[in-house]
This record gives C-alpha cells, structure tokens and sequence, in this order.
C-alpha cells in the first residue's frame, strides 16, 4: 500500500475532524483542578485544568464567559462542560468550555485558605504591626531570582529614578520545593546583616503552582520577623500571595515595588532646587530688611548723640521728682490740718474742757454721775468734781422743779 504525503495542514485538518466526529470528545464533562486563569480583553478566558497526572489547556469565548455565574481563579475544583478540537495554528488540541461549575476548592485553594485564615487569627496580616518604609533609602536589598527579567526591571526602574542608590542582590529560588527555604534564608541574611534598610521581594507572574512558594508558612513567617521593611512584589495585580498579606507594603508588580520604594530623583532635585530659590529670596530679604533698620539706627538722633538722651532724660526725671515732692508735701499739709481739726473736735467734746470752763461734776459715792434729782434724796453724800480737785457733800435739799422751785426739806 503506497503512503500518501500530507502536508501539516491536511494532517491537522484530518486530526479534527476526526475530534469532531467523536460524539464522546464531542460533548463531555471534565472534572479538574483550574490553573493559569487569563481573562483577555477580548472576554476570552484562557487557562489549564489539571489533576495530578496531566493538565489540558482550555479556552471559553466571550458569549460564554458572560454567562458565567462566579469568578474564575487559580485552585478552583470545576467540571468543564464542551468539546475537544484542535488548534489549527499551534496543532494542540484544547477543549472549548462551554459551561464551568464549580465542585469545590483545589487541594492548592484549600491549603492557601487554611494558612490564610491561620496566620490572620494570629495577627501577622495586623496592620498595626506594619513597618513604614524609609522616605529615601541608601541601600535597598532585593530577593528575587537573577535570571529573570523581574530583576532587570527593577534596576532599570531604580536607575531611572533614582540612580543613586546602593542595590544588594540576594540571589534566590523563587519556584519549586527548595524556594521557600531559600527566601526564607535571604530575609534572615538581611537581618543578619543589617546592611540594607528596605527588602523588595520580588517574582514575575505565573500560575497558583508557580507562585506557591510565596504561600509557604516558613516565608509568611519570615517576613513577619522581620526588622526591616519588606515590600512583596509578586506575579502580576490579579495574583495575591500570602506574602502580600503579610509583607509591610504589596506591590501589583516588580517594578511598581522599585516605584514605591523610591521617589523620582528629578522630581526631588527640581523639589530642592525650588526650596533654594525660597530660601535665596528669604536671606535677600532679611538681608534688605536689615540693611533698612541699620540706615534708620544710623540717621537716629539719639544713637549720634547719645549724652543728649541721658541729659533729657535726667531733665525728665527732675522734674518728675520736684512733682513727686510737691505732691508729698500737700498731701502731708493736708493729712496734718485734718487732724488738728479732729484734735479740737474730740478736745471740744472732753469733759476736762467742760471743767476748765468753770464747770463740776457731781457724783454719787460710787462715782457714778448724777444727772438729775431723780437719782439723790436728802441725807446722800456725794461727790463734787472740779478741774483742780474735788468736795464730798451732803445733801440738805432737793428743790424738784429747779432753782426757783420750793425747796423740800427733810
């Protein structure tokens, strides 16, 4: 039997129609794990279902993908509803989804979730326990793998905007089984050190698998113990990592970290260049400002001639003291002719001035003075007071209504 020579295209033609006519491949359901979800601007969703032994890439168009009634992302348990064919471009056959529903979570979602609420109870994801990052940093210290492009894209991102920063490099397994005890070491060794005062961990993008190593405890920890601020810049805005959670700072990307941990150095010179003007225009002014006040103390009467402001003051304050002296004096005049006046007043009313106008006093023997007839009766003896002396009587009479009344006689 002769062969017959096909070309690639017929050969690939004859593989799907021969897909197409199996009614098994034709319309099935496939149970596996998501990985790799891309959402293009089209509306298509690219990504891979896997189990443990292989993995298949699969595609769902934007009139599908619409209907969708969750979120798809990397772990996620599903059953694929659709038809395999072949992808006349590349040659690999795919499966076209046509419905996803979702059984459950992944073995690699479950224990991302387990950690995470784990490690959130314990308080790692704690804001307040943040670290600010420095405001310009001399040296910043990098955990990232050297032979990708992620570090590339940071010293070109760092050189652009500030050139002039030191960068230490701590070469690092990012993928794998060996990766999470090899960033977990490069924390440490930063700390160790102490030579750095910021760390940007750093991985490009790639699949929940890819990225796993980002999700171990042993890094989740590291990072937490850290002494120094780290930023986690791993895969690309949509993948979230348990490092993101835990890291001081999360970056959507590398290169936004290398942007956040760094300002633009033009942006800084030209800040400096304005605060030298600033400060130029204030020294001029003062400087003006001083130049003024010295022409005025120059041109100041007093200052040319100083023994004039001590004369006038000293005129001053004679005259404030012949004042001073004068009040004084008035007020002491005054003080004095108001006493005598008082002194004549209580000497007016005191009884040794009613003596010394030919006056007495009469009292009875007890002393107490007698005011009227009322208090004597014949027979009493009292006491007659005089301003040079005194005479103990007896009364004969008490005349009862004065010196022309009759007298009473006992």
């Amino acid at each position: 039997m002769r062969i017959k020579t096909l070309t690639v295209t017929q050969v690939t033609d004859y593989i799907k129609r021969i897909l197409s006519s199996d009614p098994i491949l034709y319309n099935l359901k496939v149970e596996g794990e998501l990985s790799n979800v891309k959402e293009h601007g089209s509306g298509h969703i690219y990504f891979t279902l896997k189990d443990k032994n292989t993995k298949i890439n699969c595609i769902m168009f934007k009139g599908n993908s619409e209907k969708l009634k969750m979120p798809l992302s990397n772990g996620m348990k599903v059953v694929v509803s659709g038809y395999i064919s072949v992808y006349e471009r590349d040659g690999q056959y795919q499966l076209y989804a046509s419905q996803i529903d979702e059984v459950g979570l992944g073995n690699l979602h479950l224990a991302f979730e387990e950690l995470k609420r784990k490690l959130e109870k314990e308080g790692l994801f704690d804001p307040a326990n943040k670290k600010p990052l420095p405001k310009l940093p001399k040296k910043i210290g990098i955990v990232t793998s050297t032979t990708g492009a992620v570090i590339k894209d940071i010293i070109t991102v760092i050189k652009r905007r500030y050139p002039y920063v030191h960068l230490l490099i701590y070469p690092s397994l990012v993928q794998g089984p060996e990766a999470p005890a090899s960033i977990s070491k490069a924390i440490e060794h930063f700390n160790r050190s102490n030579n750095v005062e910021v760390i940007i961990l750093a991985r490009g993008g790639g699949s929940l698998e890819e990225l796993w190593a980002f999700n171990e405890e042993i890094v989740a920890r590291s990072i937490y113990n850290s002494n120094i601020p780290i930023i986690s810049a791993v895969g690309h805005e949509t993948d979230f990592t348990i490092s993101d959670f835990v890291a001081d700072v999360r970056a959507n990307t590398p290169s936004t970290a290398a942007e956040l941990v760094l300002p633009n150095f033009y942006d800084c010179k030209n800040y400096i260049n304005i605060l030298n003007k600033r400060l130029h225009n204030s020294l001029n002014k003062k400087v003006d400002e001083s130049r003024r006040k010295l022409k005025y103390l120059r041109n100041n009467y007093y200052l040319k001639y100083p023994l004039n402001r001590i004369y006038n003051e000293k005129q001053h304050l004679d005259r404030i003291h012949r004042e001073l002296i004068k009040i004084i004096s008035t007020r002491v005049d005054m003080a004095k002719n108001n006493l005598k006046y008082k002194a004549e007043q209580l000497n007016s009313l005191s009884p040794l001035s009613i003596l010394s106008r030919g006056y007495s006093i009469t009292c009875t023997e007890n002393n107490e003075i007698i005011k009227g007839i009322d208090s004597v009766k014949v027979n009493d003896t009292i006491n007659i007071h005089y301003l040079d002396g005194q005479a103990l009587c007896k009364v004969v009479e008490v005349k009862e209504e004065g010196i022309y009344s009759e007298s009473k006689k006992l």
